[in-house]
């Protein structure tokens, strides 16, 4: 081979090294900027097309597809696939599918819902918010209190964007109230048992047939965990510690609320009683002047029971005290094991912005009375002109909330313990004492 062969050889060879560098590069670069680093960096450039999944809960595809198809329109070569997940078991489908996505080729949703209690459990599988998508000041300044101190992990950073605010309210009977001189629950502790026990009516055997309170019980209370949950709070109980892997409930706070609520059932004139059907059933038959419960069971009161005429109220407080109301909503997050993490934080973050959430709030009440409430505190004055969402709008600044992990096994501990004082006559302390070992054991497994 003559000497002006091998350079032409050698020449052609390094232009292709040189290609095959650049190549290599520019492959990196993208796989950067669709993964954001340890400081939560990313940009949003799709570098190609990318397909994300995303696990919906209370919202069907109609209700969705409108928004999707604006951030599809805005995001050439953005596919979003949405899902509605039916609530039940979704709490453990979604963390095997998650599990299995850290130890296999099995793909978890790239974008899933997750409660405001969840975080110390899924931290672990779940990528931060990137800073500049948005950063933990203006975070902070955006949404409500409660979602800043549900959402941020131990390490500081923010795991989820809420979509919506929601928690525990006074629904009632209108009707019943009017008729005891009420156009609305007092909005005092006292005032409003006193309330209740006007309302209460019983028969010639003493048993009670029209309640004025669903309250005392867990059998027949269906939020009777987060009831008590708001009773400890509000009594200014620490419930759980820095580290999210110990509670405690055996304060003489935490017993004195446990206390409180299982004595609305246990003196000697009750409000509620273990013999009477679940509170909702009550509620539908027009027997039942107020119940806890989050907003959204107006939906269930409206399908089963159009003919009570309900309001909903906000939560009574005590005397003399901060303001302490019990926050319950869910917030979207994306899953560590997503290929496009950036892209999926910023179809979130789209998601909860005003014009969003405006949009989602017509679809739904397109099929049901009202949508989610605004998350927002930027919209808080309209749904303060909403009856449905006026209560929210009044508690959602002091929300408040903590950090679970295991919501579902420490909920129906709780609801094992009320029955055993309500039924079996046990003490409250040592009671409590054995449900926060248990408790303890489980959270130093899952909040790890």
């Amino acid at each position: 081979m003559d000497i002006k062969k091998k350079k032409t050889l050698l020449i052609a060879g390094s232009i292709f090294a040189v290609l095959l560098i650049i190549l290599t590069i520019i492959l990196l670069l993208t796989s950067n900027k669709n993964n954001p680093n340890d400081d939560g960096d990313s940009s949003t450039n799709t570098g190609g097309n990318v397909t994300l999944i995303y696990w919906g809960l209370w919202e069907p595809e109609e209700v969705m597809h409108p928004l999707i198809e604006k951030y599809e329109a805005e995001n050439p070569g953005v596919k979003i696939e949405y899902a509605q997940q039916t609530f039940k078991n979704y709490e453990s489908r979604l963390y095997t599918r998650l599990e299995q996505s850290t130890n296999s080729a099995e793909p978890a949703p790239d974008i899933f819902r997750i409660n405001n209690t969840w975080l110390p459990k899924y931290q672990k599988f779940l990528s931060s918010l990137p800073t500049n998508i948005m950063d933990n000041t203006t975070y902070a300044q955006e949404f409500y209190p409660t979602a800043t101190a549900d959402f941020t992990g131990i390490d500081g950073k923010i795991y989820a964007i809420p979509i919506e605010i929601d928690g525990l309210t006074i629904i009632y009977n209108k009707q019943i109230l009017s008729k005891a001189g009420y156009t609305q629950p007092p909005q005092d502790w006292d005032s409003f048992i006193e309330a209740a026990n006007k309302m209460t009516k019983r028969d010639s055997t003493g048993k009670i047939s029209i309640s004025g309170l669903a309250i005392g019980t867990a059998k027949n209370v269906t939020h009777s965990a987060d009831i008590l949950t708001f009773l400890m709070l509000q009594n200014g109980a620490q419930i759980i510690d820095s580290t999210k892997t110990q509670v405690n409930i055996t304060s003489q706070r935490a017993i004195s609320a446990l206390d409180k609520y299982t004595e609305f059932a246990t003196s000697t004139e009750p409000l509620w009683a273990t013999y009477l059907p679940q509170d909702l059933t009550l509620f539908y038959e027009g027997k039942l002047a107020m119940m806890f419960a989050p907003s959204w069971r107006a939906f269930d009161i409206i399908n089963s029971a159009p003919q009570i005429e309900f309001g909903i109220a906000s939560l009574p407080q005590l005397p003399n005290n901060q303001e302490i109301n019990y926050s319950m909503y869910w917030g979207d997050t994306v899953s560590k094991t997503s290929k496009n993490q950036a892209v999926a934080w910023d179809f979130i973050n789209f998601l909860s912005e005003p014009e969003q959430q405006r949009r989602l709030f017509s679809n739904s009440s397109q099929i049901r009375a009202f949508g989610e409430p605004y998350s927002r505190v930027s919209m808080n004055s309209e749904l303060a002109s909403n009856p449905y969402t006026q209560a929210i709008a009044k508690m959602a600044p002091t929300m408040t909330s903590w950090q679970i992990g295991e919501q579902g096994y420490i909920e129906e501990l709780f609801r094992e313990a009320i029955t055993s004082i309500v039924e079996d006559g046990k003490n409250s302390t040592s009671i409590l004492k054995s449900i926060q070992t248990d408790i303890n054991d489980q959270l130093a497994k899952s909040n790890r």
